[in-house]
């Protein structure tokens, strides 16, 4: 029986040699359709046009060329069923045991921001039918959907005298499926954005695999990181591969550091949550007031950086054991002493700090009662808008500690308190079932140091208790959502312990 093969490729890169030794070496018979056919008769490769299947070349300008029963039968059909081997030969059907096909630059078309004639003239309709068909049959045919694959399948030919491997089919089927899904996902992306559409009826990350991880969370745990084509750019500048919980942890501590991009500011995180976070007149003032916070918790943490690190800093860096730093940049000196430790992960933030801020819109968790998705916590609090609800009045040192509270307050787990003085951190309590807990906590952390700070809840008071332990502290000023059927309860202690109190109508749970 005769081998036969249908090209019918936008991208032509390669194609001549290809199907070249697909007629010469292997002895295939070629179905080419329009300018694939015009660029094979060029070059004296024997082809056969498809309007010799079809009775038409092409119609409604190339739109349709090859969507006709007698090419989709010949891909489609089970040779070894006995029905479908009789409709193909009392038809005279010609059967097609390869299909090269790769699709229109949809995606380029529409990052050129093409008009909208051009953009959906780069939807392409045969070309995913036709590798869908092949992918589908793939007992018999094989579906090849990119010049990067050409190579693999001479040499997969070469290996099984001219005839394709069922590996290789079932690898390249699967292929296909994933570029079908890409291109629709795409288009849909794209069309929604033009038409002001917001499709919620269909959610796709739209991801491509990036390799495995040595494992999760724990050790008897798989995991494996996927890009997408907007994922932020980084460099891993020395150290062991990124695990699992590193990446989630640096991710945690850029997270607060992109919230003070445009000053010298430094977070620790251990365990994915924050223990100590400080703005400095510089870098260095920076590291030294955020490590003063919990230097017991951030023993093997990560540590961000807004700003370059330096070479004295990086010494102070190295007299502890830290799992990674990340800034936007280091100097030659500092890399050469960060690289002493081996094993220290450095990762250089190629993407800037306030590009980084925004770059998540949506947040995704999967749950045996269903996939929730949220959009991101991106409420940014306008000092314009507060409403101090107490009698006593903050300063504007005050004012500025209480943002710089909320905003470490914003990344903590809830119940999460977080008491400052001055840019720094003084205690985090976070994670607790009940808000006093937490505050007694971070109390504990701050120990003296409460006195004339403040103090951010991340959600509003439900008893006085919370109020009463501050006043023990001597704090001076507390920023919270406000909203609790006690509030008139919470503002009248607060009053009685001459404290300030601002809120702000903005919760920031994170569980």
């Amino acid at each position: 029986m005769t081998k036969r093969v249908l090209i019918s490729v936008y991208n032509k890169d390669k194609l001549v040699e290809f199907a070249q030794k697909l007629t010469e070496k292997f002895g295939y018979e070629i179905i080419a359709t329009g300018s694939t056919f015009d660029l094979l008769k060029e070059n004296n490769i024997k082809a056969k046009e498809i309007s010799e299947i079809t009775g038409k070349r092409q119609l409604v300008n190339g739109k349709v060329k090859t969507l006709y029963p007698d090419i989709f039968a010949g891909i489609l059909a089970d040779l070894n069923e006995p029905s479908e081997k009789k409709d193909i030969e009392s038809n005279s059907i010609n059967t097609f045991d390869m299909v090269v096909v790769n699709f229109y630059p949809f995606e380029e078309k529409a990052a050129l921001q093409a008009e909208e004639t051009e953009l959906t003239n780069s939807i392409d309709i045969g070309g995913p039918c036709l590798l869908r068909a092949a992918a589908k049959n793939n007992k018999r045919v094989l579906a090849v959907s990119s010049p990067a694959q050409y190579d693999e399948v001479l040499s997969d030919l070469e290996a099984h005298d001219g005839t394709s491997s069922l590996k290789l089919r079932r690898d390249f089927a699967l292929k296909v499926f994933e570029q079908t899904v890409d291109f629709d996902t795409k288009i849909l992306h794209e069309l929604s954005n033009r038409y002001e559409e917001n499709n919620d009826n269909y959610f796709s990350l739209n991801m491509k695999k990036a390799g495995d991880l040595r494992y999760g969370e724990n050790p008897h745990q798989q995991s494996s990181i996927y890009y997408t084509k907007s994922s932020i750019d980084y460099e891993v500048l020395n150290g062991k591969e990124l695990s699992y919980n590193n990446i989630i942890d640096a991710a945690a501590c850029t997270n607060i550091i992109s919230e003070f991009y445009d000053v010298s500011a430094c977070a620790i995180i251990k365990h994915n949550t924050p223990c100590g976070a400080a703005l400095g007149k510089d870098i260095e003032e920076a590291w030294v007031k955020a490590l003063d916070c919990d230097p017991i918790s951030a023993f093997g943490g990560i540590v961000g950086f807004t700003q370059v690190v330096n070479e004295s800093l990086a010494k102070q860096l190295v007299s502890i054991f830290l799992e990674v730093i990340i800034a936007p940049d280091y100097t030659l000196k500092a890399l050469e002493i960060l690289k002493t430790k081996k094993n220290l992960r450095i990762i250089k933030l190629n993407t800037s700090l306030e590009e980084y801020k925004n770059y998540l819109t949506r947040e995704i968790k999967i749950t045996p009662f269903g996939t929730l998705v949220q959009t991101s916590d991106k409420a940014e609090i306008d000092v314009n808008n507060f409403k101090v609800v107490t009698k006593t009045k903050p300063t504007q040192e005050m004012v500025e500690d209480m943002i710089f509270a909320w905003k470490i307050a914003k990344h903590a787990k809830s119940n999460a308190i977080v008491i400052a003085k001055d840019f720094k951190t003084l205690g985090i309590g976070q994670g607790q079932t009940s808000r006093i807990d937490a505050f007694e906590i971070a109390l504990n952390r701050a120990c003296d140091g409460s006195k004339d700070a403040v103090a951010a809840s991340d959600g509003f008071f439900p008893a006085i208790d919370n109020i009463q332990a501050a006043a023990q502290g001597r704090i001076a000023g507390i920023i919270q959502p406000g909203g609790s059927i006690k509030d008139d309860d919470v503002i009248k202690t607060a009053d009685k312990y001459n404290m300030v109190m601002i809120t702000t109508g903005i919760r920031h749970f994170r569980h």
